[in-house]
C-alpha cells in the first residue's frame, strides 16, 4: 500500500477533527465524544487569549460553551491528570494513569518533596472538612498557633494530587478544588492497574485513533526509558503480524503505522474553513512531526526573550483547509472588548488572498466573539501590501454585523 503525503496530511487533519465542521457533535456530548476521540486535552495558564484548552475544543465545536468541562468534571464523566501536561482526560481511561500515581507515591526524589505530616493534615483536613482550594490553607496558616506555612500546603495538595489521593471535584476559571478520591471517582471506573504491557497498548491505540497514524518517536514523546520502548515494538510488532495496522515508509519521513481499516475508507472533502489553533492544540502539540507533514515550522514564542522572538507572543498557527498558511499574533483587551490582531504573518507561497479571504474574516470575527470582544483591530500584517485588503473586508463584514443586528431590532427582536 503506498501513501502520498497529501493523504497522510488529509488522514491526520481528519481524525483530529478539522476537516468538517461538527465532526464531534453539538452541545456538551461533543465535549465528551472529542476528549474520548483525542485522547487528552491540555489545560494551560495564559490567558491573553481565551486559555488552550477552551479555544481548542472551540476549534471543533462553533457552539463549544466554556461551561461544557466543568460540568463533564462534576458529573465524573471526565478528570484532570497529567498526560505529557497537565490535561483532562476521559474518565473511562483512568486506570492508565495509576502507573503514574504508584510511581510518584513510591519517589523519594519527586520534586513535589512534600513534608509527610503536612501532607497528612491536608489529607486529613480534606477527609473531615470536605473538599478544599489552596486558597483555604492559605487562610488557615495566617491563624495563630499554625505550625506551617502556606507554601508547604500548596507543595503537599499537588503531591497528593499526583500520586491519586486527592482528585480535582471542580475548578472556579483556574482555581482547583481538591477531595479525596473516593468520593470523586465513580463506583464502576475500572481502577486495575495496567501491566507495562497493556500501557504501551493504551499508547499505541490512543494515538492511532487521534492522529490516524503515528510513529514510535510520536508514541513516546517524553517518556523516557528502555521498557517503555520495548513494549511499544512488541505491540506495533504484534499488530503487524495480525494485520491490523501497516508499516508505511515515505521519502524523507519516519515511518508509519496505519491502521488497516482506515486505509479503506475514503477521506473527506477539504473544505475552504479557516481554523486558527491554539499553540496546545493536539493537532500540533508534536512540533518535528508538524515539521515534516506540512513543512510548518511552529514554535511559541512566550518563553523566548522579547528581542529574539520571530512573529510575536503568542502567535497561533493558521489552518486553511489542509494547509498551514501563516500565524497570527493577537490579544483579547477585554476591558475594552477589542480583540487585537498585533501581527499576522502569512508565508505559505500558494496562499492567494482571494482564496481565503472570506474565511479568514468570518473566523476572526467568530473568535473575537468567542473571546468577549465586540471590535477587532488589525495593527500590522506581513507581507504589508494584504493590509489594506484585510481591513477593508474587516470593516465590511462589521458594517454588515451593524447592519443585521439594526434589522433585527427594528423587528422587535432582540439580537443574540
Amino acid at each position: 500500500m503506498k501513501l502520498t503525503l497529501q493523504q497522510l496530511q488529509r488522514i491526520t487533519l481528519e481524525n483530529q477533527g478539522l476537516l468538517q465542521t461538527s465532526p464531534f457533535g453539538k452541545g456538551k456530548k461533543a465535549v465528551l465524544n472529542a476528549l474520548e476521540h483525542l485522547g487528552y486535552l491540555q489545560i494551560d495558564t495564559l490567558s491573553i487569549i481565551e486559555r488552550a484548552h477552551h479555544h481548542t475544543l472551540w476549534t471543533r465545536m462553533p457552539d463549544y460553551q466554556t461551561q461544557y468541562l466543568d460540568e463533564l468534571v462534576e458529573e465524573r464523566k471526565i478528570f484532570e491528570y497529567w498526560f505529557h501536561a497537565a490535561s483532562y482526560l476521559p474518565m473511562k481511561d483512568f486506570r492508565f494513569v495509576l502507573l503514574q500515581m504508584l510511581d510518584v507515591k513510591q519517589s523519594k526524589t519527586h520534586y513535589y518533596n512534600a513534608d509527610p505530616k503536612v501532607m497528612q493534615y491536608v489529607l486529613d483536613t480534606i477527609r473531615n472538612e470536605g473538599p478544599k482550594k489552596a486558597r483555604d490553607f492559605e487562610n488557615e496558616t495566617k491563624k495563630a498557633g499554625s505550625w506551617w506555612s502556606w507554601k508547604p500546603t500548596k507543595v503537599a495538595l499537588e503531591r497528593l494530587f499526583l500520586q491519586g489521593d486527592l482528585m480535582v471535584s471542580g475548578r472556579n476559571g483556574m482555581q482547583k478544588t481538591y477531595d479525596i478520591k473516593e468520593r470523586v471517582l465513580p463506583l464502576n471506573v475500572n481502577t486495575t492497574v495496567p501491566t507495562d504491557l497493556e500501557f504501551a497498548e493504551y499508547l499505541v491505540n490512543t494515538y492511532l485513533q487521534a492522529y490516524g497514524f503515528t510513529t514510535v518517536k510520536q508514541i513516546t514523546h517524553l517518556k523516557t526509558g528502555e521498557l517503555i520502548r520495548k513494549n511499544i515494538d512488541e505491540v506495533l510488532n504484534k499488530m503487524l503480524q495480525n494485520g491490523t495496522i501497516q508499516q508505511i515508509n515515505i521519502e524523507n519521513l519516519p515511518s508509519v503505522f496505519v491502521p488497516n481499516d482506515l486505509l479503506e475508507k475514503s477521506l473527506s472533502k477539504v473544505s475552504p474553513i479557516i481554523r486558527i489553533l491554539s499553540p496546545f492544540d493536539n493537532s500540533i502539540i508534536h512540533r518535528d512531526r508538524v515539521k515534516q507533514l506540512f513543512d510548518f515550522d511552529y514554535k511559541i514564542e512566550c518563553y523566548t526573550p522579547k528581542e529574539k522572538r520571530q512573529y510575536g507572543y503568542f502567535c497561533l498557527p493558521i489552518l486553511f483547509g489542509d494547509t498551514f498558511i501563516g500565524r497570527v499574533d493577537c490579544k483579547a483587551h477585554r476591558k475594552e472588548k477589542q480583540f487585537e490582531i498585533i501581527h499576522l504573518h502569512i508565508e505559505h507561497q500558494s496562499s492567494d488572498i482571494e482564496f481565503w479571504r472570506k474565511p479568514f474574516v468570518e473566523t476572526i470575527r467568530r473568535f473575537a466573539t468567542f473571546n468577549g470582544c465586540e471590535s477587532i483591530k488589525l495593527t500590522k500584517v506581513s507581507p504589508p501590501k494584504l493590509a489594506d485588503t484585510l481591513k477593508r473586508a474587516l470593516k465590511n463584514d462589521e458594517n454588515k454585523a451593524e447592519r443585521t443586528t439594526s434589522a433585527i431590532r427594528k423587528q422587535g427582536f432582540r439580537a443574540s
